[in-house]
């Protein structure tokens, strides 16, 4: 039976992807609902978004690394990819990927990959970024998820908390022991 991933994100291409942009060191991260998905966000979504760096030669390697996984790339999107345009949208290829140089609501992929979450081998956007990128599109379908994605951040927040605790905090605590 052949793999038809038309439809719905599904984690396979996030491992295709993330195979492929390492093996050509592509320097990326997934973002929007595909990236929340991969953090554990219970949705589905159409197609794999991807954060990468804006420059000629990650460019090079992403189309090198799409062809690799199936990709069919024109020489107008090839030239969209290595010139870092705003949005490219792929649909020519095994599953549909957009290619996001500069989503709305993030100041840069530098700051972007200082706040990234490593998980396995997929490198994804902070939650924060990807609400904050959803609030600034103006765009009805991502009003719709952003209570969902915001409840989803605080929980998952509190499981990945590993700040030490304040010294008010340690103070707090031990005045609370003392007075039971």
């Amino acid at each position: 039976m052949e793999n038809n991933f038309h439809g719905y994100f599904q984690p396979q291409q996030a491992q295709e992807v993330a195979a492929a942009f390492a093996n050509h060191n592509v320097e990326y991260m997934f973002i929007g609902k595909s990236g929340a998905i991969l953090l554990g966000y219970p949705a589905s979504t159409q197609d794999v978004d991807l954060f990468p760096e804006n420059s000629a030669e990650n460019g090079r390697s992403i189309v090198t690394a799409l062809r690799e996984i199936g990709f069919i790339i024109s020489e107008e999107i090839e030239k969209d990819v290595v010139r870092g345009k705003d949005f490219v949208q792929i649909k020519t290829g095994p599953f549909d990927l957009d290619l996001i140089f500069a989503p709305d609501g993030i100041e840069s992929f530098e700051k972007a990959r200082e706040r990234m979450i490593k998980i396995e081998n997929f490198p994804i956007a902070n939650l924060r970024d990807i609400i904050a990128s959803k609030k600034a599109s103006g765009r009805e379908k991502d009003f719709a998820d952003l209570p969902l994605l915001e409840d989803f951040r605080i929980e998952f927040e509190k499981k990945l908390r590993k700040e030490p605790k304040t010294a008010l905090e340690i103070a707090l605590e031990k005045i609370n022991k003392q007075e039971d």
